[in-house]
């Protein structure tokens, strides 16, 4: 199993309306690519949140192919998407990861 994590910083203007995209366009759209068998959205604690605080999205793929599918044909799109409905009011950054036990 490998996961698509997303962590992201997102101003305190647009915090309330940034998790209510996520939660009722974004995942669902990435959901609809059938490369990811389920996800999660997660907020990060304890840490500095004066800026905004930070949300991790993860994805999980049964196998990199799956991953790779979602790389290749339509993280561009979604990262264009983001960009233009937020402009500079978060900062994402992706990994992967891979489940070991």
């Amino acid at each position: 199993m490998f996961i698509y994590n997303v962590t992201s910083k997102i101003n305190w203007s647009i915090h309330e309306t940034w998790v209510e995209w996520m939660s009722n366009e974004h995942i669902p759209a990435i959901m609809e690519t059938h490369c990811f068998t389920h996800f999660q959205l997660l907020k990060l604690h304890e840490q500095d949140d004066s800026e905004g605080p930070t949300y991790i999205a993860q994805y999980f793929a049964e196998s990199k192919a799956r991953y790779n599918r979602y790389i290749e044909l339509f993280a561009a799109k979604f990262g264009q998407e983001a960009i233009t409905k937020w402009g500079n009011n978060f900062m994402a950054f992706p990994s992967l990861l891979e489940v070991v036990k």
